[in-house]
C-alpha cells in the first residue's frame, strides 16, 4: 500500500510557501473573499476540509500564542489541525454529538460565533457623523486635561542622606540643587543635575507623583520621599497643562469609540425589545425587574 506521508510533507511545504502567509497579509475584505472559496486543504479519511477553515484555525493560534507567522509555526499549526480533525472524526464515530453536554457546548459555540459576526455586521452598518465626532472630541479634551511637571530630583540610598540634602538645598534656597544632584544623586539623571524633563503623574511611582503634585514651582520637598528606588529630594521647576492630540490625530480612535458605543446601544435596544419568557423556577427576578 502506498504511504500518504510524502504527500502530507509536500502539503505542509506548500502551505509554508505562501498560502497562509498571503491570506494573513491581505486586508480584511480580501481575506473574507478568500475564505468564501471552495479550495480544499486536504481530504482526510474521505472528508474534505476547506482551506478557509485552516486559515481561521491558524489565525486564532497566532493570536493566542503571540507567535510570528513563520514556516515553522505554520507546520506546527498544521499538525495541530490534523490532530483536531482526526479527534473530531472519532467523536463523530462515537456519536458524541448526541450527548447533552456536547450539544450544549456546540450550541454555545455557535451562539458565540454568530454573535461576533452579528456585532461586526452591525458595526459595519453603523455610520458616525462629523457632528458626533466633534462632540466626542470635546468630551475627550475635557477628560484628557492633566498637569505636566518639569522637575529635578536627588536620589540617595538613605533617609539621613536625603535629610542632609534638604538642609543644603534650603541654605541656598534651591539655587544649588543642580550641583548637589550632580555630586550626590544616584542613577542616570545625576549627570544632568537630576533633570527629569516634562512628565505627568502617571509616569511616576505613586509616592513621587503625590509629592510633586503638592509642590508649587520653585519649591522642593521638605521631607524625603521614599520609593522602591531609594530616597528622593524633589525640586519642581515648572508646570503646564498638557496639550491633547489634534482632532485629526484623535479622529480614528474617536470614530472607533463612537462606533463601539452605538453598537452597544443597538445591542441594548435589541435586548430590551426581545420577548423573554423566563423559567422562574430557575431564574429568580429581583423586585421591580422586567423581562420585556
Amino acid at each position: 500500500m502506498r504511504s500518504n506521508r510524502p504527500h502530507q510533507h509536500l502539503l505542509r511545504a506548500t502551505i509554508a510557501a505562501g498560502l497562509i502567509g498571503a491570506a494573513l497579509a491581505a486586508p480584511a475584505p480580501a481575506q473574507e473573499a478568500a475564505a468564501g472559496d471552495d479550495t480544499l486543504i486536504a481530504t482526510i479519511n474521505g472528508e474534505p476540509y476547506k482551506l478557509d477553515v485552516f486559515r481561521l484555525f491558524y489565525a486564532q493560534r497566532l493570536q493566542q500564542s503571540g507567535a510570528e507567522n513563520t514556516p515553522e509555526v505554520q507546520e506546527r499549526a498544521f499538525n495541530e489541525f490534523m490532530n483536531l480533525v482526526v479527534a473530531s472524526q472519532d467523536g463523530e464515530k462515537r456519536k458524541l454529538a448526541d450527548r447533552a453536554d456536547v450539544q450544549a457546548a456546540l450550541q454555545l459555540e455557535r451562539m458565540m460565533v454568530l454573535s461576533t459576526a452579528a456585532l461586526q455586521a452591525i458595526a459595519a452598518d453603523t455610520e458616525v457623523t462629523d457632528e458626533e465626532l466633534k462632540q466626542a472630541y470635546e468630551q475627550f479634551k475635557e477628560q484628557a486635561k492633566r498637569t505636566e511637571y518639569k522637575a529635578r530630583h536627588i536620589l540617595v540610598d538613605s533617609k539621613d542622606k536625603a535629610d542632609e540634602m534638604i538642609k543644603q538645598v534650603a541654605k541656598k534656597k534651591g539655587k544649588n540643587f543642580e550641583e548637589l544632584a550632580k555630586e550626590n544623586s544616584l542613577g542616570p539623571t545625576a549627570e544632568k543635575g537630576g533633570e527629569l524633563g516634562w512628565f505627568d503623574a502617571t509616569q511616576m511611582v505613586q509616592p513621587f507623583a503625590d509629592a510633586v503634585a503638592k509642590l508649587k514651582p520653585g519649591e522642593w520637598t521638605k521631607e524625603p520621599v521614599q520609593t522602591q528606588f531609594g530616597w528622593h529630594v524633589i525640586l519642581l521647576e515648572e508646570t503646564r497643562d498638557a496639550e491633547p492630540p489634534s482632532f485629526e490625530d484623535a479622529k480614528p480612535g474617536l470614530e472607533a469609540a463612537v462606533k463601539r458605543q452605538k453598537v452597544a446601544e443597538k445591542l441594548a435596544e435589541m435586548r430590551n425589545g426581545a420577548k423573554v419568557d423566563l423559567n422562574e423556577d430557575v431564574v429568580k427576578l429581583k423586585e421591580g425587574a422586567k423581562t420585556e
